[in-house]
Formats: structure tokens, C-alpha cells, sequence
């Protein structure tokens, strides 16, 4: 089903999901999409291999997180998800150099934590893994000693940037 991307989020600098100046990093792009959820984009490399030619499950596990934990930024642009809980479930190998989807949702939303849900989804859209998680809802500033401008916190805009996704 193609969805309408509505806002772009934020990248890093040094994230090992979205920073886009990290040499080992997947460098994600985040988008989040009409019916509420949030797709990250990201092509895996062979720095981020387990098995030949296949993405390490904690590479997996840590997108699936990153995903599931943003989502919470749609609706509470300065709130970060925690992560307490996660649970990543693999049913397919996940390839790498080539340009993977991951869906993340907020399933249930309280005043102190949130749930979600995300998939990672290949290219012939079929599901690889899936995980569930469980996160606290906290303030940056709470969380870590982080300047916006040393950590280049910024929406980065690209040409390759989708306007619909396809999911």
C-alpha cells in the first residue's frame, strides 16, 4: 500500500542507527507516513554483516528498537522512547546492500510509557523480523548530557528523499 510521507525526522551525527557522520553506522532516514506510523530506510553493508551476506540480528534488533522508540516523536516532537523492554522475533535472513524498510507503531500510549510494534520488511515485502517493546517516555535532557548542535540533531533533507512509500 503506498503512503503519503508527511514529515521527515531527525538524523545525528554519531548514532549507530541514524547517525549520518558514523563510518559503521546504517545512516536511517525516518519518515513518517499518513496513517500514523513511522518507516525508517536504510541500505545494511558489510560492516554490519553476521553470516555472509546477512544482517547481524543485534544490527536488526537495534533498527527494529530505534523505530519502535521514535514513533513516540509523531505525536510528542520532544519527547524520546526508552527502551525497558524488547522483543524481536526472526522468521526470514535479512541481505544486505540492499535498500531495507522498517515499520514502527505505538500500539498502546499511557502518560509515562508507551508500547509499539515494528517489522522489518525486505524488498519483496515479505516480514523478516518483528519485535515488541516497551518504553519510558522522557525529555533529552533527562536522558543524557546532548547539545542539538554538537550532536548535529537535525532534519536533513535529501533529493532521494521519498514523497510516498510503498509498504
Amino acid at each position: 500500500m503506498i503512503h503519503k510521507v508527511m514529515r521527515k525526522q531527525h538524523n545525528s551525527k554519531t548514532c549507530i542507527v541514524c547517525g549520518l557522520k558514523n563510518d559503521a553506522g546504517l545512516k536511517a532516514s525516518f519518515f513518517e507516513i499518513d496513517n500514523g506510523e513511522l518507516i525508517s530506510i536504510f541500505t545494511p553493508s558489510v560492516k554490519h554483516q553476521s553470516y555472509p551476506g546477512r544482517l547481524h540480528g543485534g544490527i536488526a534488533g537495534a533498527v527494529l528498537d530505534e523505530t519502535i522508540g521514535r514513533a513516540i516523536m509523531i505525536n510528542h516532537e520532544n519527547i524520546w522512547g526508552v527502551t525497558v523492554e524488547l522483543n524481536v522475533k526472526y522468521k526470514k535472513p535479512i541481505p544486505l546492500d540492499q535498500e531495507l524498510k522498517v515499520v514502527g507503531r505505538i500500539s498502546k500510549d499511557s502518560s509515562r510509557l508507551f508500547e509499539g510494534t515494528g517489522e522489518i520488511v525486505l524488498q519483496n515485502g515479505e516480514v523478516a523480523a518483528t519485535a515488541w517493546g516497551k518504553y519510558m517516555k522522557m525529555p533529552i535532557e533527562k536522558i543524557a548530557d546532548f547539545s542539538e548542535n554538537h550532536e548535529e540533531w537535525k532534519r536533513v533533507e535529501s533529493e532521494k528523499d521519498p514523497l510516498e512509500i510503498d509498504i
